[in-house]
């Protein structure tokens, strides 16, 4: 989708994903290895009792499925940034679903502008556990 197929408050659903155990753990040992992500018996001596997911794979997790509805298309440059708040703990089985919406659009040039997309995850409970705010450089329809 070109930049101005895009409106402000435009929704796109996010499928659900799943936080698998096993990938969860793999990801902790490989890029926040601290043992509330990888020790079990630590894990249950915190106020969570139990391993929680690192706040980036939760993320990720969300925004891959976030990608696979590709509303961008061939028109995506590139990403700007990302901004991502946790407010609950992700553990393990977790099932998180994600509402995305358009919240901000900005011409930069006659070829590109940047979409700033929000999404909101919630757990299977309905609980909010995290916010982010992304910026991605989407082609703009030369005229």
């Amino acid at each position: 989708m070109f930049l101005d197929d895009l409106y402000i408050g435009m929704e796109i659903d996010i499928p659900a994903a799943v936080i698998e155990k096993e990938k969860m753990m793999d990801f902790a040992r490989l890029y926040d290895p601290i043992p509330l992500h990888c020790d079990e018996e630590y894990a249950k001596t915190t106020k969570f009792g139990q391993l929680i997911a690192p706040g980036v794979m939760s993320f990720m997790a969300v925004w891959a499925k976030f990608l696979e509805k590709d509303i961008f298309g061939d028109e995506l440059v590139a990403g700007k940034s990302t901004k991502i708040e946790w407010f609950k703990p992700v553990f393990a089985e977790d099932v998180l679903k994600g509402q995305g919406r358009v919240t901000a659009i900005n011409r930069r040039n006659p070829y590109n502008g940047i979409a700033e997309v929000t999404i909101d995850a919630v757990n299977q409970r309905g609980e909010t556990v995290l916010s982010s705010v992304t910026e991605a450089i989407v082609r703009y329809r030369c005229v």
